[in-house]
């Protein structure tokens, strides 16, 4: 049987992000030791002297774990004696009750007790990626999304959850900024620069790209080589370095040399760091960002981010309550902005361009009328059409735009992440897409003025009336507008449901009914004037001729460009299509069955699915560093903390 030991807890040091460390003091047998534990960059700076044998097989133990993908802690003692630990309980009694600046006494106090450690062991956990990370990383770099990662483990421990979640391949030139002070961050930051320089010249200059490489700041000089289609580059800083590339002098000169990076890292790094550099991205460069996180440590990161998204898990919900979305899994990132996002941008730009088309044409139709009745301030359409247009008529089509239009169905955004690419370009809605809506509106409300204008010119009733009259002259543009404008939106819509189908035709509809119940049962001014035009076959002719000029030039302009030079969403739409089309009959074979066997293993914040460890640490993926006094080019990532 084992024997039991009772401890008393005196105090609990709290772990926060600046600290990294955690500590309790606790007395067994009158004896009180504080127990410690933290990142292994801030024990081993309060390790007492001495021991360096020891230290250094356990930094090297340290390093072997970190290398094999593992996420590592040290663990430390110091024995206290009573009279020290009397008078400093009274000093953090003191702290713990002050009113201002509480948290900084109460660090300056922790900082007093701990120190003269004495290093008893160091842990190593494999924190598992969840389900379809690397597919999700993968998919959003083929979208064209630069992937940031900001982790505060260790180098080389973020280097393998890089390789492992694919942000980082073999094809790639790693490079790493770990400099001390300003001096040497600069210098390496310049390296890096002129490295990527010299690539681009040599690649523009015809000769054979470069392949792997690692370059070492000790001999810039020495830059390797070998063949390959394409170079990408990958930018890896520890935080201590980070902090002077984020001073003023060097922060422009960091963010342009990041911007040219496949991915970035930045390893070892504080909550105020990561939303400093989310800050700095907001700063110097026309981008959205969107930061996605798990535990406290992101909060900070996905506040200042224009788009915050929290993961919920082990870590807590602290994440999830500070984020815009909040996600079960980190695989969801992909629906979120593959699919929805890019759906959400899709028929948002398909809004403003039909919102703008639409009033455009509404808008021109009284300075036509000006010309005619010498710019007295008479309008042309009633005040009641002119109040319920955007409220009725023309409203509920183009939010069913708006709300459910789809060019392509979710399986293929997915499939295909290059769809992605046309909504960071800014192609649905920009000063172009702008004046082409507004070039538009102008030619049809010329149509749709001046042809009834035209055609009513010379008119008359069958009993011999003049029919080109204000009144009638009004209900009949008002009526062609509505018309037109429905059949416009109706050939807009790319995805139809029963909703469009109710809201396009219904509008139509609602405008005769609307019509009828003003002028016959509330006593409007156009009374009749409807009426009497729906009574002549020329009012149907003038509808139908101007629908067709309207739409003949847009549909055919449409069709040109389909046939010379499609898009790929055309190519996917026309695939589609045709699969529809090929499906004859139903198959009436019993479906197979299939077992699939669901993983039950959890663990850490990503643990869901047995992790990459025995793949890294087969050494298949990995490229072996070679010995260099500088400071060799690998790559670092945490999944659970990044910067999109």
């Amino acid at each position: 049987m084992g024997q039991i030991k009772v401890y008393e807890l005196l105090c609990i040091l709290d772990f926060n992000n600046i600290r990294r460390r955690m500590s309790v003091v606790f007395k067994e047998n009158n004896k009180i030791r504080l127990y410690c534990k933290g990142a292994d960059s801030v024990i081993f700076n309060r390790l007492e002297p001495g021991n360096d044998e020891y230290k250094a097989t356990s930094l090297q133990n340290l390093n072997e774990f970190a290398g094999d993908g593992l996420r590592t802690l040290c663990c430390a003692v110091r024995d206290i004696d009573n009279e020290f630990f009397d008078s400093w309980k009274q000093k953090y009694m003191d702290a713990a009750a002050a009113r201002t600046n509480r948290e900084e006494k109460l660090d300056n106090i922790y900082d007093e007790i701990e120190t003269n450690l004495r290093l008893i062991g160091i842990t190593a956990i494999e924190d598992k990626l969840q389900d379809a990370v690397p597919k999700t990383i993968s998919n959003l770099l083929m979208a064209g999304i630069y992937i940031w990662m900001l982790t505060g483990d260790k180098q080389e421990t973020a280097i393998n959850i890089g390789y492992s979640c694919q942000l980082l391949n073999d094809e790639m030139e790693l490079w790493i900024v770990d400099g001390h002070t300003q001096d040497q961050v600069k210098y390496q930051l310049d390296q890096c620069n002129n490295s990527f320089l010299g690539v681009s010249e040599h690649l523009r200059s015809g000769r054979n790209s470069m392949a792997t490489s690692i370059v070492r700041f000790s001999e810039p000089e020495d830059v390797q080589m070998e063949d390959d289609e394409e170079r990408l580059f990958a930018l890896v800083i520890n935080g201590h370095s980070l902090v002077h590339a984020l001073h003023t002098e060097l922060e422009y000169k960091f963010v342009e040399l990041c911007t040219k990076c496949k991915a970035v890292i930045c390893c070892r790094v504080t909550p105020l760091q990561k939303a400093m550099v989310v800050h700095l991205i907001k700063k110097y460069k026309n981008a959205v960002t969107l930061a996605i996180g798990d535990g406290a440590n992101d909060v900070s990161m996905i506040k200042e981010a224009h788009i915050g998204v929290g993961i919920t898990g082990q870590e807590g919900n602290q994440a999830t309550l500070a984020s815009d979305y909040s996600l079960g899994q980190f695989r969801f990132l992909e629906r979120l902005l593959l699919v929805h996002g890019r759906w959400s941008y899709y028929r948002m730009c398909k809004f403003l361009r039909y919102f703008f088309y639409k009033n455009v044409a509404f808008t021109l139709c009284h300075i036509w009328f000006g010309f005619f009745c010498g710019f007295s301030a008479q309008t042309i359409f009633d005040p009641f059409y002119i109040s319920v247009y955007n409220m009725f008529y023309t409203a509920l089509p183009v939010l069913a735009i708006g709300a459910l239009d789809q060019d392509v169905n979710d399986s293929k955004s997915i499939m295909y992440p290059k769809l992605y690419t046309p909504g960071l370009q800014n192609m649905f809605f920009n000063t172009k897409e702008f004046f082409k809506c507004a070039a538009l509106g102008t030619y049809a409300s010329l149509v749709i003025f001046f042809v009834p204008y035209g055609a009513y010119f010379y008119g008359m009733t069958s009993s011999g009336l003049n029919v080109l009259d204000h009144m009638y002259m009004a209900e009949v543009v008002a009526m062609i507008l509505v018309t037109a404008m429905t059949v416009q939106v109706a050939f807009d819509t790319s995805y139809w449901t029963v909703i469009n189908h109710i809201v396009i035709w219904g509008s139509l509809t609602l405008f005769f009914v609307a019509e009828w119940v003003y002028n016959y049962l509330i006593g409007g001014a156009y009374v009749g004037s409807l009426a009497m035009a729906m009574k002549q076959p020329t009012f149907w002719l003038v509808t139908l001729l101007v629908v067709v000029v309207i739409i003949s030039p847009v549909v055919a302009w449409r069709l040109y460009f389909l046939e010379t030079s499609p898009v790929l969403t055309d190519k996917l739409r026309l695939k589609q299509i045709k699969q529809m089309r090929q499906v004859s009959g139903t198959d009436t074979s019993l479906p197979s069955v299939k077992h699939k066997r669901r993983s039950i293993r959890s663990g850490y914040a990503f643990a869901h699915q047995e992790g990459f460890g025995r793949l890294i640490t087969s050494g298949k993926i990995m490229r072996t560093p070679r010995n260099s006094e500088g400071f060799i080019d690998r790559t670092t990532s945490n999944i659970s903390d990044i910067t999109v």
